[in-house]
C-alpha cells in the first residue's frame, strides 16, 4: 500500500483506502451496499457487540429476536412511519412462484415487527416496564453513495425497544439509554455529542429524537446512533395498552435506542491515522500481537518464548495473536500498524536470552519490561494506551467546533459551527442554506467550547427563546 490520502482534507478517500487495506470488509459482493464481513472485521464486530450487550443488559434490558419479514398490513399502521421509510423498503411479493396475498417488508427497522406482539405481551401494569433489545440485520434501499460501515443496504443493527407506564417513565428510559451509551463510547475512546434533532429531522413517528454525533473530516459530522421518545404514537395504532392498578386502561409510552455497524466505522474515522486503523483495546480483534524474531541456531528460541507469553496472556482473557509468518519483522510491524493492533510485543534473541519483552503501542511509544511481570505490564500499557487515545481524540474533537455570529461565516466552513438559533424552522432553513448542510439541533449537554453569553438568533436577530445549536454538513 502506498501513502494514504490526507485524512482531514480528503477524509472519504482516506477512509475507503484504510478500510480496504486493513481487510475489515470486502465490498466486491455483487449487490451494491451489501458487503462481506471478513474474518478480521467480524472479530472486531463481535467485540463491539460484546460492549453494547454488556452495557444495555446492565440497565435491565433483555435480548429477543424477531423475524425479518413484516406484513405490509402491520407496516402501514403508523402513517408517519411508513411515509418516512417507504422509499427505502425492500418488498417481498412472491413465495416461490406464487404471488403473496399480503406483501412482506424486509425489515428496515423493527417497530412494526415487534409492536403487534408487544400488544399481546403487555396487558397489565405488572408487565411494565418492558425493555428488550435485539442485534439483527436490517435492510434499507439506500440510494445515496454507499460506503462500508457508514452507509450500507444491509445493516448490522442494535435496537432496544421499550414500553413504559407513562411519559415520565419513558423520559427516564431515554436518560438511561444516554447513560448506557456514555459507557459504550468510553470503552471505544470516542468523544461525541448527544443532540436533539429539530422537528423536521426527527425519526418518523417520534415525539422527539436525540442523535449521537461525532465530527469527521473538515466541517462534517456523522450520526452514530439515536434515541427516540415515542409517547403513545406507536402504542395507539398497535393497541399496546395495559390495565393500571385502579382498573383504568392506558396506552404505553415507548422508546427506542438504535446503533449499528456505523460505530465501527466511527472508530476507524476518529482514531485512524496516516498508518491505518487504530483500535481501542475494547474492540481490537487482537489486543496484543507478538512478533518473534528468528535467531541463529543454538541460541535461545524467540518463537517458543512468544508462544509461552501468548499462553499466559490468554489465560487472563486477553486477545493475543502470534505472528509466526515468514515475513520480515519490519513487514510485520507495518502490517499490524495498518490493522490497528493496540500493543505489539517483540521477542528476539536478546529478549529471549535476557528474559525481557520489548513493547510498542499503536501510538508508537516503546518500552521494555521483565518477562516475569508480563501480565501486569501488558495490562498497564493497554490501559495507558486507551487513556492516551481518548486524550488525542478529545483534543481533536474540541478543535472541530467554532462559534459563528453571522450567516456569512457559515459558507465553506471547515468546522462544525455553534450558532444562536431561535428554534423556528424558517430560520433553521436559512442556516442550512448558508452552511450547505443541516441544523443538527440543540445539544443535550455542555458545548465543547468556552461558554459564551447568549445572543440573538443568527438568522432573524430575535432574542426570544433562543438556544445554542449545531450546524454542519452531515456525511
Amino acid at each position: 500500500m502506498g501513502e494514504l490520502p490526507d485524512k482531514r482534507t480528503a477524509f472519504i478517500e482516506w477512509y475507503l483506502e484504510v478500510i480496504e487495506a486493513a481487510q475489515l470488509t470486502d465490498k466486491r459482493y455483487p449487490v451494491k451496499g451489501m458487503n462481506v464481513w471478513t474474518p478480521y472485521g467480524f472479530r472486531a464486530r463481535r467485540c463491539l457487540d460484546a460492549v453494547l450487550i454488556r452495557e444495555i443488559e446492565a440497565t435491565g434490558s433483555e435480548a429477543v429476536e424477531f423475524p425479518a419479514l413484516i406484513p405490509s398490513t402491520e407496516f402501514a399502521k403508523e402513517a408517519e412511519h411508513i411515509q418516512g421509510f417507504n422509499a427505502q423498503v425492500y418488498w417481498v411479493t412472491k413465495g416461490g412462484l406464487a404471488e403473496l396475498d399480503v406483501p412482506l417488508v424486509l425489515r428496515p427497522t423493527s417497530e412494526t415487527a415487534m409492536y403487534p406482539i408487544f400488544s399481546l405481551w403487555v396487558r397489565s401494569h405488572r408487565d411494565l416496564p418492558l425493555n428488550v433489545y435485539q442485534i439483527v440485520n436490517t435492510f434499507r434501499y439506500e440510494t445515496k453513495t454507499t460506503r462500508p460501515f457508514l452507509r450500507v443496504r444491509e445493516i448490522h443493527f442494535f435496537e432496544e425497544h421499550t414500553c413504559q407506564v407513562n411519559e415520565d417513565a419513558a423520559t427516564a428510559r431515554v436518560a438511561s439509554n444516554l447513560d448506557a451509551f456514555a459507557k459504550m463510547a468510553a470503552a471505544l475512546d470516542l468523544p461525541y455529542l448527544p443532540v436533539r434533532r429539530p422537528e423536521w429531522d426527527k425519526f418518523a413517528g417520534a415525539f422527539y429524537s436525540i442523535a449521537l454525533d461525532i465530527p469527521v473530516g473538515e466541517g462534517r459530522t456523522l450520526q452514530i446512533g439515536s434515541i427516540h421518545h415515542y409517547r403513545e404514537n406507536f402504542s395507539r395504532p398497535y393497541g399496546i395498552q395495559y390495565e393500571a392498578s385502579d382498573g383504568s386502561t392506558h396506552f404505553a409510552h415507548q422508546t427506542t435506542f438504535g446503533l449499528s455497524e456505523r460505530l465501527l466505522g466511527a472508530v476507524v474515522a476518529v482514531h485512524g491515522d496516516a498508518k491505518g486503523v487504530v483500535f481501542p483495546s475494547a474492540i481490537a480483534p487482537h489486543q496484543i500481537v507478538i512478533v518473534p524474531i528468528p535467531a541463529a541456531a543454538g541460541t535461545a528460541d524467540p518463537g517458543a518464548m512468544a508462544e509461552g507469553i501468548a499462553s499466559r496472556l490468554r489465560q487472563g482473557g486477553r486477545r493475543v495473536h502470534v505472528d509466526a509468518t515468514d515475513a520480515r519483522p519490519g513487514a510485520k510491524y507495518y502490517f499490524w500498524e495498518l490493522r490497528g493492533a493496540p500493543l505489539r510485543l517483540e521477542i528476539g534473541r536478546r529478549e529471549a536470552e535476557q528474559g525481557t519483552v520489548s513493547a510498542t503501542d499503536r501510538l508508537g511509544r516503546k518500552s521494555t519490561f521483565p518477562l516475569e511481570h508480563v501480565e501486569v505490564e501488558v495490562d498497564r500499557r493497554l490501559a495507558d494506551f486507551d487513556r492516551a487515545l481518548m486524550e488525542q481524540a478529545t483534543e481533536r474533537f474540541r478543535a472541530s467546533f467554532a462559534y459563528a455570529d453571522s450567516l456569512a461565516e457559515l459558507a465553506g466552513s471547515t468546522q462544525i459551527r455553534v450558532v444562536r438559533w431561535c428554534g423556528g424552522e424558517p430560520c433553521g432553513r436559512k442556516i442550512e442554506e448558508a452552511i450547505d448542510g443541516s441544523v443538527l439541533g440543540i445539544p443535550e449537554g455542555p458545548l465543547p467550547l468556552e461558554p459564551r453569553a447568549p445572543g440573538p438568533c443568527i438568522a432573524c436577530a430575535s432574542i426570544e427563546g433562543g438556544a445554542w445549536a449545531l450546524a454542519s454538513r452531515p456525511l
